[in-house]
Parts: C-alpha cells; structure tokens; sequence
C-alpha cells in the first residue's frame, strides 16, 4: 500500500499539471480542453476527498522547519488565466448556477462562469504546489492541510459546479458533431 507521503506527492504533481493545463489552455482546442480538465478535477477531487490530513507530526519528525513562504498567487495572475479562459469558452463560459443557496430566495436566476471557477481552483492549487517546491517538500503536510482545508471549505462545491458546466459543454459538442 502507498504511504500518505508518496500520495501526497503524486497529488502535487496531478495538482502541477491541472496549473499547466490552465496556464496552457490557449494552446488547446475548446473540446479538448474540456475533456482534459474534466479529467484532471475529477481525478482532483478523489484525491481530496480520500487523503486525510495529517496531524502536525509529520514535518518536524523529518527534521524540517515549518516556516510561512510567499507562494500566494497575485491577482494579476489570476486575472490573466480568468481572460485567457473566457475568451476560449466564449458564449459557453457563463451557466445557470443552481447550487447557490440564495437561489431558493430569488427571482431572477443566479449564473456563474465556467473561467472564475476554474481559476478559482487553480489559485488555491498553484499556492499548494509552489508552497510545497519553495519549501523543497518540507511543507508537504501543513500546505496539503492548508489547501484540504480550503477544499473542505469552498472549492469542492466549486468544482463540482464546474464539472456539471464542463460535461454540458462536452455533450452539447458532441451532438453537435
């Protein structure tokens, strides 16, 4: 069986390559972007839902310091990839959102974009794995906890919201075809 160590590390880097897909999206076709970030979040999701946090043991057993590194991305950054994406999605980037919990109380329908919530996970996953390589895995834990925590919170309603918009976009593709 694999040790929580080695699966938080292949967590990093499924997380590293969900960031790369998002900050290379403009280099894949509408249908293929979709079918790859419909596979990295769900995998994505599993990961967080299965792995439990460890307790604060760990990294001082290792010897290694917990120390707070800068690795929070800036919102410039953010903004670039949030255009970037809505320009690719166009008119399929913006969905009817039906999970909000104020929508029992309003008129008018809620919408959310497909761009905001893909970034909205990639902001809190590029933190967890810039944390983990400036600290040279020395936070894997605390960043992991740091980020399950913030998975526990708000972005696993996020990503499911955007996987449901996602597989509309594949299907109404492929009917389309």
């Amino acid at each position: 069986m694999e040790s929580e160590k080695t699966r938080l590390i292949r967590l990093v880097a499924l997380c590293s390559e969900y960031c790369g897909a998002i900050e290379n999206a403009g280099a894949n076709e509408l249908p293929g972007l979709v079918k790859e970030l419909l596979g990295y979040l769900c995998r994505i999701y599993h990961e967080f839902l299965d792995i439990e946090a460890v307790e604060d043991s760990s990294i001082y057993e290792w010897g290694m310091p917990s120390e707070s590194y800068s690795s929070d991305m800036d919102e410039v950054q953010y903004e670039s990839a949030r255009q970037s994406l809505a320009a690719i999605f166009g008119q399929h980037d913006t969905y009817l959102e039906t999970f909000e919990r104020d929508m029992k109380y309003s008129d008018t329908p809620i919408t959310a974009t497909v761009s905001e919530n893909l970034c909205d996970i990639y902001q809190s996953l590029y933190n967890f794995v810039v944390e983990v390589r400036e600290s040279e895995g020395g936070n894997l834990e605390e960043a992991f906890r740091r980020c399950k925590e913030q998975f526990d919170e708000y972005w696993s309603q996020t990503l499911c919201n955007v996987m449901r918009a996602l597989n509309a976009i594949r299907t109404d593709a492929e009917t389309e075809n």
